[in-house]
């Protein structure tokens, strides 16, 4: 299991920040698909012998678009904007992306947006890349479970859940249960803490977070044999992101050494 951590957490032009990851011991990021000088991005990578995990793909999407939307056209910019992504993804060497839930908008959206998805999906896989679908609350798959059935019934190969805890929490659930269930159909993992009921992304045990489900998460992590990526997405508006960082990196340490303790 590999640690990375969301670029965007640090304001700023990725390849401007992408030092300061290195100084706080970092050596994978998380990016999305609105990088302005990819090229440049490229090189400082390379330089400072980083890996790129994962991208959001969906992050940036024009106005109108949608997977689910009625309208063909704004479906199609939609899965244009998100084919982009998944090309940028496997030019800067990342094995997973995501999309997030979008608006509410009943069975037949779910149903147009999944028909969009095994196309995004089919695109990835011939890419190299996993495709995960992140659960939202207020969103058309506003919990883990309903993303997790969503994707069962969808069926396609490549659509993975992207787990993110503090959602999870947001919404009541468990998120070692949620990995239990998922199994094999578990693709990604954020981390993150909130109040409970707002998406903050403060950093771990910031929020009402307590260390024992971190213990329990990465747990059942451990026991159901994920060897992918957990992510730090943190916000870049907490009054310190690099300090959050750093002690949410200190805590994760603390969290996994407990677990090969048991």
């Amino acid at each position: 299991m590999m640690l990375s951590c969301c670029a965007w957490a640090l304001t700023g032009a990725v390849e401007e920040t992408l030092p300061r990851f290195v100084e706080m011991g970092f050596d994978r990021i998380d990016v999305r698909s609105d990088l302005a000088e990819v090229e440049r991005v490229q090189e400082q990578i390379e330089s400072w012998q980083l890996r790129v995990s994962c991208i959001a793909a969906s992050f940036g999407m024009s106005e109108g678009a949608a997977l689910s939307s009625e309208d063909a056209v704004a479906v199609a910019a939609a899965l244009a904007h998100t084919e982009r992504g998944l090309e940028l993804g496997r030019t800067l060497g990342a094995t997973t992306a995501y999309v997030v839930a979008e608006e509410e908008g009943g069975g037949a959206a779910l149903e147009r947006y999944a028909g969009s998805l095994e196309q995004a999906a089919e695109l990835a896989a011939e890419l190299g890349l996993k495709l995960g679908v992140e659960h939202l609350p207020g969103r058309s798959l506003p919990t883990a479970a309903a993303t997790l059935g969503f994707l069962r019934a969808v069926g396609h190969p490549n659509l993975y859940l992207l787990l993110d805890i503090g959602h999870a929490q947001m919404s009541g659930e468990d998120p070692a249960a949620v990995i239990e269930a998922a199994g094999e159909r578990l693709g990604y993992v954020h981390l993150d803490d909130n109040d409970g009921e707002n998406d903050q992304h403060l950093g771990l045990l910031e929020g009402v977070m307590a260390e024992e489900t971190l213990v329990r998460t990465f747990a059942a992590l451990e026991d159901c044999g994920y060897d992918g990526v957990v992510s730090l997405e943190l916000s870049a508006e907490l009054p310190d992101p690099q300090v959050a960082l750093v002690k949410s990196r200190e805590v994760i340490e603390r969290v996994r050494a407990k677990v090969a303790g048991r």
